[in-house]
């Protein structure tokens, strides 16, 4: 599932590609993708264009200049691909939005979703959301207490949207290990060091992952160099068994609260 490094690199890849330009039309293949009729939704687009594309935890927001807002959210399966028809890649396809010849296709929208909203319905959709993480305001101290009063292990609480937005499986996993605490630890049983371990590799491994275009790795255009460029710098996720790359020891998989989790047991504790 994309999380915060993966919409963040299409936010600023989809920025200068697609701001001001008059969407020109748009076709629904899956009405269940978006949250009205086909008609309306086509109607409310048509002429529209994108002021700007923004992100909000694992959700991009396309913000339009008739002040209605396009909500993302990709889930499990989703991706994107911006270009020309004939380089769309082999995928099915449930929303696609043009400018000229050029296209914006919604990809894997089976459990995701594209939803029309006026600015202050999608604004009170997004308020039940945390605080970001890699934002200057977000402190140490604010993050120590959000964890200190967690009974939660670090696994659920990092991937909890309402304590922290925009991570899940991949880097909780990786800030986990880069903090060297286990997934499974208690976020109340934890030292005044181990959570000021925990924000700094926090901010370190989302800040990295956006540098290298995430993990994700299908192009978000052709020629795309960038995007999932971090995949094959994860750490322990989805690395089963695999040396771990500060002992040498198998890494193991560990479900922590029915969710799955990736770790050195060696030099996590």
């Amino acid at each position: 599932m994309p999380e915060l490094p993966e919409m963040e690199n299409y936010r600023l890849l989809l920025n200068p590609r697609i701001s001001g330009l008059p969407i020109t039309s748009m076709e629904v293949t899956r009405e269940k993708s978006i949250n009205m009729p086909v008609e309306q939704f086509q109607r409310q687009l048509a002429g529209a264009s994108v002021l700007t594309v923004e992100r909000r935890a694992k959700h991009l927001l396309f913000r339009l200049n008739s002040s209605k807002v396009l909500i993302l959210h990709l889930m499990l399966g989703g991706m994107m691909f911006y270009g020309s028809a004939a380089e769309k890649p082999e995928r099915t396809v449930q929303v696609t939005i043009s400018w000229g010849d050029r296209h914006l296709f919604f990809i894997g929208l089976r459990l995701g979703y594209l939803h029309l909203h006026d600015a202050a319905e999608a604004e009170k959709l997004l308020r039940r959301l945390g605080p970001e993480p890699l934002e200057s305001g977000f402190t140490i101290d604010r993050f120590a207490a959000l964890i200190q009063r967690n009974r939660g292990t670090l696994k659920t609480t990092l991937v909890d949207q309402s304590v922290i937005a925009g991570i899940g499986n991949c880097y909780s996993d990786e800030i986990c290990f880069e903090a060297g605490l286990l997934p499974s630890r208690r976020c109340h049983q934890l030292a005044d060091g181990e959570i000021e371990r925990l924000y700094r590799s926090m901010r370190h491994v989302l800040a990295e992952a956006t540098r290298y275009g995430g993990y994700m790795e299908m192009p978000l255009f052709a020629g795309d160099a960038l995007t999932g460029g971090y995949d094959s710098r994860c750490k322990v996720y989805d690395r089963e068994g695999e040396p771990c790359v500060r002992c040498g020891r198998p890494l193991a998989r560990q479900d922590v609260s029915g969710k799955k989790s990736f770790c050195c047991l060696h030099c996590q504790s």
